[in-house]
C-alpha cells in the first residue's frame, strides 16, 4: 500500500474513532433524561454545549492560525486525549446536568482539534480526488459520530456510563494512530505567517462565501436531526417496533440512519471528483429537504418511517465533505487550515438554532411535523451551490468540473 493510502486510512480511523465524543451524551440523553429528572431544553443542551464549545474552540484556532502554524498530528492528538479524560470523567464523577454541560462544552473546544485538523491533514494528500479523500474522512466522521447509539443499543441501556467510557476509550486509541500516521502530504502550503485578518478574506471572497453558505444549509438540517431523530422515532415506533422495545429499536435505527451516511459520503465523494461539487451537493440538498418535510406523513407506519429516515440518513450528510472540499479549493493554500476551521466553526454555530427549535416546534405541532422547518437550510443552501456553479469561480471546483 502506498504512503498516501496508509496515511489516508489511518487517518479516517482516528477521526472514526475521536469522533464517538461527539455523540456519547446525546446516544444517552433517554437514560440521563430519567437518571437527573431532565427536561427537554436540558436535555437539548447536552449536544448544544458540545457545538457551543466547538465553535469557541474553532474561532480560537482560525484566528490563531493554529492549525496552519504548528504541526497537526500533534494538534490532534493532545486534543484526542484531553476530549477522552473529559468525556470519561461525566461517567466518573458527574450526577448532574451543569456539571456535565461544562465538561461536554469542555468536549466542544477540544473537537475543534480533531474535525477540522483532520481534514487539512487530508486535503494535504490529495488533489485531483480531494472530493473522494474528504468524502472518506467525513464518512468516519459520521460512523464515529453514529457509534454511541450502537453502544447504548447492544450494551448501554441498563448503564449510560458504558457508553461515555467506551467513547473516551475509543479517542485515546485515535490519538495513537494519528501521532504515528497524520503526517502532512505534498500539497500543502509553505508555513504562513500569523494573518488575523485572513478570516475577514474568507468571508468577503464570493467563492469561499457562496460555498460557505451553501454549507450553512446543510448544517441547518443535519444536527438537528442526528440530535433529534431518535427522539422521533421512539415516538413514532410507540410502545415496540420490530419485536423490541422502541427504546432500543429507536437506538438501533438512529445509528443506522447516521451510519449510512459514512457510505453516502464515501460515494458522493466520488461523484463530486467525476461530475461536480455544485451538482451534487444540490442533489443531496433537494432530496434531504424533501424528506424532512414528508417522513412526517409516514409517522405512524414504522416500517416505512424507517425506510425513510435511512434515506434521509443518506443523503443529509453525503454533500457534507464536497463543501469542505469546495472551500479547499478556493482559499489561499497556505491558510488552507484557518479557512477550513472558520466554515466548521461558523456552521456549527448555526446549528445551536435548528436544534434548540426542534423540541419547541415539537411542543406545538406534535414530533410528527417537528422537522418540516428544517427544509429552509436546503434551500438557501441550493441556491448558494447553484449560484457558485454559474460563476466563473466554478472552474477551480473539481478540476473544472465546478
Amino acid at each position: 500500500m502506498s504512503k498516501k493510502w496508509s496515511t489516508i486510512l489511518f487517518l479516517a480511523l482516528a477521526e472514526f474513532l475521536a469522533m464517538s465524543l461527539w455523540f456519547s451524551a446525546s446516544a444517552v440523553t433517554p437514560s440521563l433524561i430519567e437518571a437527573w429528572s431532565l427536561n427537554t431544553g436540558q436535555a437539548a443542551w447536552l449536544t448544544m454545549s458540545v457545538q457551543i464549545g466547538f465553535v469557541v474552540g474553532a474561532l480560537l484556532s482560525a484566528v490563531t492560525n493554529v492549525s496552519d502554524l504548528y504541526a497537526p498530528r500533534k494538534i490532534f492528538a493532545i486534543s484526542a486525549v484531553v476530549g477522552a479524560l473529559a468525556n470519561g470523567l461525566i461517567a466518573f464523577s458527574v450526577n448532574s446536568f451543569g456539571p456535565a454541560v461544562a465538561l461536554r462544552f469542555l468536549t466542544g473546544v477540544i473537537l475543534a482539534g480533531i474535525y477540522p485538523v483532520g481534514m487539512k491533514i487530508m486535503a494535504t494528500w490529495m488533489k485531483e480526488d480531494r472530493g473522494l479523500g474528504l468524502g472518506l474522512l467525513v464518512g468516519a466522521l459520521t460512523l464515529g459520530s453514529a457509534s454511541p447509539h450502537l453502544l447504548r443499543a447492544v450494551g448501554g441501556i441498563g448503564d449510560w456510563r458504558v457508553v461515555m467510557y467506551l467513547a473516551s476509550s475509543f479517542a485515546l486509541v485515535a490519538s495513537v494512530l494519528v501521532f504515528f500516521s497524520g503526517e502532512l502530504g505534498p500539497h500543502r502550503g509553505k508555513t504562513p505567517p500569523f494573518n488575523w485578518r485572513y478570516l475577514i478574506e474568507v468571508l468577503r471572497e464570493r467563492g469561499t462565501l457562496l460555498a460557505n453558505v451553501g454549507y450553512f444549509g446543510h448544517m441547518w438540517e443535519l444536527y438537528a436531526m442526528w440530535t433529534w431523530i431518535p427522539v422521533f422515532l421512539t415516538a413514532a415506533y410507540g410502545a415496540e417496533a420490530f419485536g423490541m422495545p422502541a427504546t432500543q429499536a429507536a437506538s438501533l435505527v438512529a445509528f443506522a440512519t447516521i451510519a449510512i451516511g459514512g457510505i453516502g459520503s464515501f460515494i458522493a465523494g466520488k461523484l463530486a471528483d467525476a461530475y461536480g461539487r455544485t451538482t451534487i451537493t444540490s442533489v443531496s440538498l433537494v432530496v434531504s429537504g424533501v424528506i424532512s418535510v414528508v417522513i412526517g406523513l409516514a409517522f405512524d407506519y414504522p416500517v416505512l418511517v424507517t425506510g425513510l429516515a435511512l434515506i434521509w440518513g443518506f443523503f443529509i450528510v453525503a454533500d457534507s465533505a464536497q463543501f469542505s472540499a469546495a472551500v479547499s479549493e478556493l482559499a489561499d493554500v497556505r491558510y488552507m487550515g484557518t479557512a477550513l476551521t472558520l466554515q466548521t466553526a461558523l456552521g456549527f454555530l448555526l446549528t445551536l438554532v435548528s436544534i434548540r427549535l426542534t423540541p419547541v416546534l415539537a411542543d406545538l405541532v406534535t414530533w410528527r411535523w417537528a422537522f418540516a422547518f428544517l427544509v429552509l437550510g436546503p434551500i438557501v443552501g441550493t441556491w448558494a451551490m447553484q449560484t457558485l456553479k454559474r460563476s466563473d469561480l466554478a472552474v477551480k471546483l473539481a478540476g473544472g468540473r465546478g
